[in-house]
């Protein structure tokens, strides 16, 4: 696989690349990447043959937007790539409900506000961030419909939200053959797999893209980090996690240790390195449309990039499925071949494919 072995991003005409440059580093003090290197990273991107940008209104501040549309603008590429950026959290004055949220007010004000820093006068892919868990979804439809009508962005889609949402969105939009959205952006990695529950089959249902974030589990699992003796909830290691992160809960679990251990064995036998292992095995996934890279070093993208030649066997994806496995929830955990062998009289029936 290469990064120009593009497809489409969901049930859609956007064509992306297998593999999207997430820009939360650029401009990000401690952990991201200062601007020269930034623009190394965004030039090695291209050169590599990519296409999907992917940045966001309120990463760091708006300045990753105002970084991108200058190497952008500066390639002069604007046509070529897949520009994409987000509104939903808080970006205006402490105090005022409207600088965020799902609203017609917020969405845009903060889309007009990011193409003036992206210097251009549309966006090809606009992501609802958050949800707001309080704007109604006809509302959210109703004004990305319009956006989509008056030009200013050409597809839209949402990150971040239960799939409930996604799916009552998805069929509004299909009923009424309205401009709906096309993929969801949601955290996905060995150690972060809820979304196989609930989000995975509504995508695929409703024929919507994943494009997964943070696949490396900030670092985590390209093994930067190391247990502290007796510890489960410290590590050392230089990284987003060794300081304030968007994380809620700690990557350091004792499950979490458990799958770094077999994505290290596997690693090991593959003479490759653990984030390869890693990222391989999200692109192996069902129902992905785009992983979404964020590298502080020209070198880091470099290695993720050589994951589009690695192949895990079957051997090896069931190692590290075992070893990452959700919690069984109710409820999934009851619907097994003997239930299915229950309500059908004790034969076997198969649904179709």
């Amino acid at each position: 696989m290469q990064l120009t072995d593009f497809r489409t991003l969901g049930r859609s005409g956007l064509v992306v690349s297998p593999l999207a440059l997430g820009t939360m580093t650029f401009g990000t003090p401690r952990w991201g990447s200062s601007d020269e290197e930034s623009e190394a990273i965004f030039r090695g991107y291209i050169e590599a043959g990519g296409n999907f940008i992917d940045t966001a209104n309120v990463y760091a501040k708006g300045r990753s937007e105002e970084l991108v549309g200058r190497y952008v603008a500066e390639a002069k590429l604007r046509d070529q790539l897949v520009l994409a950026t987000k509104s939903g959290f808080h970006s205006g004055q402490p105090g005022n409900p409207h600088g965020g949220g799902n609203g017609r007010k917020n969405i845009h004000q903060a889309l007009e506000a990011s193409l003036r820093r992206l210097q251009t006068d549309y966006v090809d892919l606009y992501w609802l961030h958050v949800w707001d868990m309080v704007t109604p979804v006809e509302e959210v439809l109703q004004t990305l419909g319009d956006l989509v009508r008056a030009g200013k962005i050409r597809y839209f889609a949402f990150s971040d939200i239960p799939a409930w949402y996604a799916a009552k969105a998805a069929t509004l939009a299909t009923a009424h053959s309205i401009p709906g959205p096309i993929a969801l952006q949601l955290e996905y990695s060995l150690v972060e797999r809820s979304i196989e529950h609930e989000h995975v089959p509504a995508a695929r249902e409703c024929g919507l893209g994943i494009t997964p974030w943070s696949p490396l589990a900030a670092g985590f699992l390209a093994g930067k980090y190391q247990r502290a003796s007796g510890s489960e909830a410290k590590a050392s290691g230089e990284g987003r996690l060794s300081g304030p992160n968007p994380f809620q809960d700690s990557k350091f679990t004792e499950h979490n240790w458990r799958v770094l251990a077999v994505v290290q064995e596997v690693a090991r036998e593959l003479h490759r390195p653990a984030a390869q292992v890693a990222l391989a095995w999200v692109l192996a996934q069902p129902g992905i449309g785009s992983v979404i890279l964020g590298a502080s070093k020209l070198t880091q993208l470099q290695d993720n990039l050589a994951t589009l030649n690695l192949h895990l066997t079957p051997a090896h994806l069931q190692q590290l499925n075992a070893a990452s496995a959700p919690t069984p929830i109710f409820p999934y955990g009851i619907f097994t071949p003997a239930i299915r062998k229950g309500i059908f009289g004790g034969t076997s029936v198969q649904g179709w494919q």
